[in-house]
């Protein structure tokens, strides 16, 4: 048995946009607890990672904790890690933005704390093999990823006690390997048991080419909020005392060296060169795959496990992360978003503007509602609408610079990544991204003084997790089953459907309605139109339909200085007898808060938009969005009922299940009889206010 260095990395981080109460819960749970633990134990030494919207909030509001962290880096006995700034997922954010992110951190780190960073915090261990020179080139020596990494190239567990060095066009990167052993004993296991199994590794003779010793680094990098925050961990981490008998025992055990990664790799040979492959840990692997492939993936490596072959496992993988861009379309729409926002902040000229657009979108790219997994990550309205928020900002301060002043621009581009052109209408105002192929939805409703994707809705899809809801009938809220609902595809803004007459609220609710047509998700051609500061897209689509042809036609139209745009809708039946059909019109609006908070005005009357309704025809519908002020208002030029469809999702949390008001669609609809060569048109002008931000 040798002596064995043990390397513990504790990751502290809360997404861009969270509430400010769960900033301060996690600090009061996790966070401080930690530090007063490590100020009471000298010798636990190891390394702490805040990322930047943690450090922001501990700056205003618990400066103290910071003074006392840095007095434990000041004494050696914790190193801190830099990372992207606002946490990205690296491997899809342009490499300047890699850099400016990291250099960013670097330089808050050694401000605060007083030592330059030398290793990397990977979020959420998303490793890329091109990643090893961007990283290296913002001034990384080494980053931690997931064990799985290496099984996957062939290392057993005991090849793993130490770190090795890879490199992308010659720049040099040590990456060590987070046991997941060790993530799932700590801090769940006893604290002796952890010992126990730290101890076999002690035993372990692996030796390396160049080195004169055998391998002797066990690693766990984890979130520091399972130390606290997350369900039943503050009791059993500090009221239960885990914490405290977890460092007890290491400083009991004479054959352990507590030894921060950094340290390590600075006095300790490599264990060799390796390559690793694109991955992540095991179970954002499985995340990241469709309900149905994540289902057969689980029973596969539960059959391996019953039968023996637990050896194969490593070599059994997952989904890819960059999936989650195609499961979830929204995460896409910020992806792409940020991209084409980044593209034209990175022309700007150097000086003040160019730093605050850069610093919206790097905000903006923080990774958290750009996946989900066990927490609620894209399903979290809030955490969506801040980095859109984000994203918005940072274009409309490129277009500024670039424009000054009032403007109308449009432009024809594959603006979403999947080969079919998009068309973005733009002023000084408004945004709209129209998708032609699928049904003329607009995408993307931005509205620039409020920083608002007005579009911002979620997707009702199936997840996995759904299958257990449904055969559990037991034990379960029954108000989550009844919400149960899926949508056909991605959710949008502005579909015209065309049903039968005999359609009804709650086949719309479910999205079960007969579609006819096409109109509502099928092709359009298009054109744009432009007169000066005016810009308006042309729709038309023309589908056989069972004695005759119907044709729609539609514009979008905004106009510079007007946060408002216009929509209208012309149909025309020819046929050999009339037809009788509703025509609805779709708003989906991303506004969130309390039930009493999201509400239509019903002639005078607030109506929450968390229950389902069926209004009577009317000239204005009108939403208001309580905390925020935001007001927008649908002016028809043809009176139209309305059916009212809040969208909640169902989806997994830190804490289980729970049900999210995701927004509301609202469906303007007129009962139509049009004989042969008739036709029926209407415009809707869609007026936005309040909720400025300076």
């Amino acid at each position: 048995m040798h002596r064995l260095a043990l390397a513990l990395v504790i990751h502290n981080h809360q997404p861009v946009g969270n509430f400010d109460h769960v900033f301060a819960r996690a600090t009061d749970l996790a966070y401080e607890p930690m530090v007063a633990a490590l100020e009471r134990h000298p010798r636990i030494r190891l390394a702490l990672h805040y990322t930047g919207p943690v450090l922001q909030w501990l700056t205003s509001h618990h400066p103290d904790l910071l003074r006392r962290v840095r007095g434990l880096t000041s004494r050696g006995q914790v190193e801190v890690l830099t990372g992207g700034y606002y946490e990205p997922m690296l491997a899809i954010i342009p490499d300047a933005d890699k850099r400016g992110q990291i250099e960013k951190l670097t330089r808050a780190v050694a401000e605060e704390f007083g030592s330059a960073p030398e290793g990397l915090w990977l979020a959420e261990r998303v490793w890329e093999p091109h990643l090893a020179r961007p990283i290296s080139e913002a001034g990384a020596r080494y980053t931690i990823v997931d064990d799985a990494h290496f099984h996957a190239v062939g290392l057993e567990d005991a090849q793993l006690l130490g770190y090795y060095v890879t490199e992308e066009e010659g720049a040099p990167l040590a990456v060590f390997a987070s046991l997941r052993r060790l993530r799932y004993l700590i801090p769940w296991a006893d604290p002796e048991e952890v010992i126990s199994y730290l101890r076999t590794l002690a035993e372990s003779e692996v030796m390396t080419e160049g080195r004169d010793a055998p391998l002797d680094l066990a690693l766990m990098a984890d979130d520091g909020e399972k130390f606290g925050l997350w369900p039943t961990t503050h009791e059993l981490c500090w009221t239960r005392g885990w914490v405290e008998r977890f460092f007890d025992a290491l400083e009991a055990a004479p054959w352990l060296d507590l030894v921060p990664p950094g340290e390590y790799r600075r006095t300790r040979p490599s264990a060799g060169r390796i390559y690793l492959p694109a991955g992540t840990y095991d179970e954002m692997a499985e995340w990241a795959l469709a309900p149905g492939p994540a289902a057969r993936f689980a029973s596969l490596r539960n059959e391996l496990d019953a039968t023996g072959r637990a050896n194969l496992a490593p070599f059994v993988r997952g989904g890819f992360w960059r999936h989650f861009l195609v499961k979830y379309g929204e995460a896409n729409t910020m992806h792409h978003l940020g991209l084409r926002a980044g593209r034209k902040i990175h022309a700007m000229s150097p000086g003040e503007a160019r730093t605050r657009a850069l610093d919206e979108l790097w905000a903006g790219e923080c990774n958290c509602p750009y996946w989900h997994g066990v927490f609620g990550g894209v399903y979290l309205p809030h955490i969506r609408a801040a980095t859109f928020g984000h994203l918005v900002a940072a274009e409309a301060l490129a277009d500024a610079d670039a424009h000054h002043g009032r403007y109308a621009q449009g432009e024809c581009e594959d603006l979403d990544g999947d080969g079919r052109p998009d068309v973005r209408l733009a002023t000084d105002m408004t945004v709209c991204t129209i998708t032609p192929s699928r049904g003329g939805e607009m995408v993307e409703w931005h509205d620039r003084p409020s920083r608002r994707h007005l579009g911002n809705v979620m997707t009702r899809r199936p997840e996995l997790y759904h299958d257990a809801l449904r055969r559990t009938a037991e034990g379960t809220d029954p108000d989550l089953a009844r919400w149960l609902a899926y949508d056909r595809v991605q959710r949008a803004t502005l579909r015209v459907h065309l049903m039968p007459s005999a359609t009804t609220a709650e086949q719309v609710c479910h999205d079960t309605q007969e579609e006819l047509g096409g109109f509502a998700w099928g092709e359009y051609d298009w054109r744009l139109e432009r007169v000066p500061e005016m810009v308006c897209i042309a729709l038309a689509r023309t589908a056989s339909l069972a004695g005759g042809e119907a044709t729609i036609e539609r514009t979008i139209e905004i106009v510079s200085g007007h946060r408002a745009l216009v929509h209208t809708v012309r149909a025309r039946w020819t046929g050999e007898a009339a037809i009788r059909a509703v025509l609805a019109e779709e708003w989906d609006l991303g506004i969130f808060g309390s039930p009493d908070e999201v509400v239509l005005d019903d002639g005078g009357t607030p109506r929450s938009l968390y229950t389902p309704a069926t209004l009577p025809p009317r000239d204005v519908v009108r939403v208001f969005e309580g905390h925020s002020g935001l007001s927008v208002t649908l002016r028809v030029s043809t009176q139209a009922a309305v059916w009212t469809v809040p969208l909640f999702t169902i989806n997994n949390s830190e804490s289980g299940l729970q049900k999210n008001f995701q927004g509301v669609a609202l469906h303007l609809y007129w009962p139509l009889t049009l004989a042969p060569g008739q036709a029926w048109a209407h415009a809707t002008r869609a007026e936005v206010t309040g909720a400025e931000t300076s």
